[in-house]
Formats: C-alpha cells, structure tokens, sequence
C-alpha cells in the first residue's frame, strides 16, 4: 500500500513539473533577445520591443490570475490546474513558429497567463492536499522548481537555438497535465461544495487514517458547516457581487491581503524574476567578459536552484519569520556592499579587474535571498487566505504579483541602460528593505499549522489550542465573523 508520503509527493510533483515550465518561460528571455537584437536577427528587436516581450507574462499573468481563482472555486483544483496547461504548451508552439515580433509577443502572452493561472493555484494545491508538517517543504519546493526551469533553459540556450529551446519547453507541461489527471479533488473544496463524504474519502486517501488525521478533518468539517451555516442561500447575482466587494471591507480579508501584498514586494525586489530574465546582460557588465558570461550565468543558476533546494529542509527545522528575516536582511547587506563595489569601480576608484570579487558577493547573495526572500512569499500564497476568501484572495494576490512582475520587467531594460547594474539593484534593495521592515511587523508564524489553525489566526487574531491532549479530546476554538 502507498504511503500519504508518496501520495502526496505524488500530487505535489504535478505541481513542480508545472512550475519548472514556468522557471523556463521566465529565464527564456534571456535566451531569445541577445540573438533577436544582434545585427542580422531573422526577428529585429529593438529595446522597446525587448522590453514588450520580457513583461508580457506579467501584464498577461493578471488575467490568469483572475480565470484560475474563478474556476477553481466552480470547477475544483484539479480540473483547473489540468485546463490551464494548455496556454502555456500554446505559447510555446507559437514562439516556435513566430516570424515577427507580434507573434513572439502572442507566445509570451499566452504563456504568462498559464504562469499567472498556477501560481497561486499551485501554492493553494499544495495547501490542501499535503500535511502541515510536510507543507512548508513542497512549498518551497516550488520556488526550486522554478529555479531548476531557469537553469534548465539557460543551459539548453547556450547548446540550442532559440526555436528549438521554445519546442523542447513544452515538455514539462505535458507531464504535468498527464500527472494532473491521477489526483483526487482538494478535500477542501468539496468540502466548501457540501460534499462531505467525498471529502472525507479524498483527504484519508492523500493523509491515511490516525489521530492526528481524523482530528485536522473533524476540525475542518466543523469549521466549514458553522461558517457555511451563516451564507446566505439561493442569492442573486448582484448578491454575490456584493458580498465580494463587502470582503474588502473585512479585517479577516484585508490582513491577509496586506501580508500577500508586501510578500510580492520582496520577492520581486530580491531579483527573483529580474536576474533570470537579463541574466545574461547582467552577468556581461558585471564581469565584462562575453565569453565566459555562460559559465558564470550557470554557475549562479545551479547555487540559486541547490539555495532552494536547501531551503526545503530548513523550512522543516526553521521557523518561517527566523528563515525569512535571518536570510533577507543579510542579503540586503551583501546586496549594497555589492552595488557599493561596482559603482567605485565605475567611477575608477578600485580596479575593474577583479571581477571575481562582484562574482562571489552576487553568488552569496543569490543563496541567501534564495534560503527565504523567494520561497517564503510564494508559500504564502498557498496557506494564509482563510477558505471563504480563498478564490477572492486569490485574484487579488494575483493582480499584486502581476502588477509587481510587470513593472519588475519592464523597467529593468532601462535601468540596466541608465543607472547601470549597481544602481539597477541599489534601487531593488532599498524596495527589499522596506518589504521587510513592514513584514516583520504583520507577517504571522506559520510554520507546522494546519491550514484551519491559520485560518482561526486570522479571523480572531491568535492561535487557538486545537487538541486538549490531557482529555484527549477535540476542542473547537470559537469562529467569530464567518460570514461572507
């Protein structure tokens, strides 16, 4: 018989073949404009082009955001997460085909909304169908996953030419799609769908059945019957778009909101979407070798992809708020003895021949911002909306994440032009430091909490003791304001 353990590695490898596909669309940017901007491009692409092309997956991604948060709540996780693959291999097989930069654009777009689609729904599956203390490590392993696309990419970019990396692309998602079609539904929304007994069977199959399972389901199921007791039944349309709106009215909703929102400030401005797609620029300037600029972009991608890899195990033995803290305000120190370094160097002050010495700091920095400032927001994502507000909330962290990402890629070609690389990432650490002094004030401590303790947290502002292990018995906290 198998294990939950492998079940749930099983659903949650659905997921990361996902978000490899989605590492490769990111880091593909710097695959596809140095060969479309060189003198005799079959495709010419000039810097307002470039700049079209590397942030069409953010500004597209919102929209993705919005359908998967839609029909997830109507369709269920694993229909959705199947369905919304199939832009992303359409995207693909229009970059292979494209003969202008409007059909490259069209690709771009049609991968930035299957990226924006499975983001959240990504982090919401594996919310749901994996154990608390298994969470925090399938999490992160989806910020290493797209790690592993950008290096994947980088790698078949230096031995192959654009078309075909953009073809070879399409696998991950295929597997993905082929894996998706094995799950169970999310326990949890069959259970915001009244189907309890289905709920019931889908969440002993992915979690077995012992203590500790049967009493996080009985928590769930009587959380959920209370709050779903105060809906209102049968309301009109209209009625359902005021009580959406009415959410951005409620602490319960607009908490959690605040913490997705700065948690996208500081994944963007640690450079988790920037580095991969100008990699290859950045590394130019940096060391001012052409030649080598391949070797040094691997070697970053393969420390970035084993800095997250790791993470996966601190998760387990850290608490979220001590690794996210820890790691980030360290990182924004090497950040800005980094920019400090390049700009005397600019202004010839130190010599420009040890370019080893940027190399080493950059790679310091990328593990440290890679052990939290990336895998932390992202998990966040997956456990910190409360079930009611989860599909609402899903599309608001969506239209964040897309509007930080957008103007992450679209300013970067100009900065890079203008201010250089040392003021390109003086001008993110200094958004980075910000995101983290707000988060260290709002951000709860997650870590080993089932998704309904969270939710509790939430609603009432504190954690609430589950299990009275001296009687032995089940106690239910109080659920206040469970109306929607």
């Amino acid at each position: 018989m198998l294990s939950p353990l492998f079940k749930q590695s099983w659903v949650v490898l659905g997921v990361l073949l996902n978000m490899l596909g989605q590492g490769m669309l990111v880091g593909y940017t710097s695959v596809l404009l140095p060969p479309l901007q060189a003198p005799g491009a079959e495709i010419k692409v000039d810097i307002y082009s470039a700049s079209i092309i590397a942030s069409m997956i953010g500004a597209v991604g919102m929209f993705g955001f919005f359908t998967s948060a839609i029909l997830m709540d109507l369709c269920g996780r694993k229909f959705v997460h199947g369905l919304v693959a199939v832009p992303g291999i359409v995207g693909w097989l229009c970059i292979y085909y494209a003969d202008s930069v409007t059909l490259l654009i069209v690709g771009r777009a049609f991968g930035g909304f299957a990226a924006g689609a499975t983001v959240s729904l990504g982090a919401i599956v594996i919310g749901e169908y994996t154990s608390p203390k298994n969470r925090g490590m399938f999490l992160n392993l989806k910020t290493a996953a797209v790690c592993l696309g950008n290096l994947v990419v980088h790698v078949l970019g230096h031995f192959y030419q654009w078309r075909t990396v953009a073809v070879l692309s399409v696998w991950p998602l295929a597997a993905s799609l082929l894996n998706v079609c094995t799950w169970p539904e999310s326990p949890a929304w069959l259970v915001s769908k009244s189907k309890y007994k289905e709920s019931e069977k889908s969440f002993y199959w992915l979690n077995g059945r012992n203590e500790e399972s049967v009493n996080e389901i009985e928590n769930l199921l009587t959380a959920q019957k209370e709050r779903m007791a105060n809906d209102f039944k049968n309301v009109s349309f209209g009625g359902k778009l005021v009580q959406i709106l009415k959410k951005f009215t409620r602490k319960d909703f607009l908490k959690p909101v605040m913490i997705i929102f700065f948690a996208c400030i500081c994944l963007e401005a640690c450079g988790r979407h920037v580095f991969p797609a100008f990699a290859s620029q950045i590394i130019g300037e940096v060391t001012g070798s052409k030649s080598h600029k391949f070797y040094y972009t691997l070697g970053i991608d393969s420390i970035i992809t084993a800095s997250a890899i790791f993470s996966s195990v601190l998760v387990k033995l850290m608490k979220r708020r001590t690794l996210l803290f820890a790691t980030g305000f360290l990182s924004l120190i090497v950040l800005y003895c980094i920019c400090g370094y390049m700009y005397l160097v600019s202004v010839d002050i130190l010599s420009s021949e040890r370019t080893y010495i940027p190399m080493v700091l950059f790679v310091v920095y990328f593990i440290l911002s890679n052990l939290g400032c990336t895998p932390i927001p992202m998990a966040l994502l997956g456990e910190i909306f409360p079930l009611a507000h989860r599909g609402v909330g899903s599309s608001v962290a969506g239209f964040i994440f897309s509007m930080c990402v957008t103007l992450a890629m679209k300013v970067t070609p100009y900065l890079l032009v203008h201010i250089k690389v040392h003021g390109t990432f003086a001008f993110f650490g200094t958004i980075l430091g910000l995101s983290l002094a707000v988060l260290w004030f709002i951000l709860p401590e997650t870590k080993d909490r089932t998704l309904q303790e969270i939710e509790d947290y939430i609603y009432n502002g504190e954690f609430k003791q589950i299990v009275d292990k001296e009687a032995n018995v089940t106690m239910i906290p109080p659920q206040k304001n469970y109306d929607v």
